[in-house]
């Protein structure tokens, strides 16, 4: 197996590892709210889009103002493993668990939108990490030419929270008003057997995740991610020669 392989594979674990703690996160939201009255759900569907709305201008906010509480992150040691591919697992679950600054107002945004599907949390959950976890195996299929697309892109970044925080904002005020339903009739085919409101939910979290990876927290570290699969993945190569 080539270097490339190895390192896609590795990516693949680490996005399970981010995966499963997420949607562990979504499985803990859809057991607390499932069975809640309707007049209940009205009630979160109000606050969590408020929180959604709220995230969106503090995203914007960031820009010029550190808001040292909801931009803390905090770091676990990962413990080296003999597979690298188990190594590479607690990683991403570590990722998960101390999450990054910036990334964290798109994510608290993704727990108000599952908070006001009672249901629903898991799926959302799970599609976030689909659309963050893409871009991570992308990156990892294309190691070699991701460091130069990141360079060419710090000039743009920058715009990352404008883009990202406008986009949450827009959500809220959906949320809010209940007119994601009639925002969703127009996306997505109407069909009696289809919950339209909970597709475009679903359509929401995963573009989230595509956000997130190109936010200005994460886009940069991706180059050191990369070389941490391709240590990883040196690391056991030695250890499979020795044998």
């Amino acid at each position: 197996m080539n270097q490339r392989s190895t390192v896609f594979l590795n990516s693949l674990a680490f996005v399970i590892g981010f995966s499963v703690v997420f949607s562990l996160v979504g499985v803990l939201l859809q057991t607390a709210l499932e069975r809640i009255a309707f007049d209940a759900v009205n009630v979160l569907r109000v606050i969590g889009g408020s929180v959604i709305i709220l995230f969106g201008i503090l995203l914007i906010a960031s820009l010029k103002h550190s808001i040292p509480f909801l931009r803390s992150e905090h770091k676990l040691k990962v413990k080296r493993f003999r597979n690298s591919y188990a190594t590479s697992f607690v990683f991403g679950s570590a990722f998960a668990i101390g999450w990054t600054p910036c990334v964290g107002f798109i994510l608290g945004a993704i727990y108000a939108l599952a908070a006001t599907s009672p249901g629903a949390g898991f799926a959302l959950l799970l599609t976030y990490s689909l659309g963050l976890g893409i871009t991570f195996l992308f990156a990892g299929a294309f190691f070699s030419r991701i460091a130069g697309f990141i360079r060419r892109s710090q000039s743009v970044i920058k715009f990352f929270n404008i883009i990202g925080g406008l986009f949450l904002i827009a959500v809220g005020l959906l949320v809010v008003t209940n007119y994601i339903g009639i925002i969703a009739t127009f996306l997505i085919p109407a069909d009696a057997s289809v919950n339209v409101s909970g597709q475009l939910n679903f359509t929401i979290a995963f573009i989230a995740g595509l956000l997130s990876f190109f936010s200005p927290c994460i886009l940069p570290l991706v180059p050191a991610f990369l070389s941490y699969m391709a240590g990883t993945t040196a690391i056991e190569a030695k250890g499979t020669k020795k044998k």
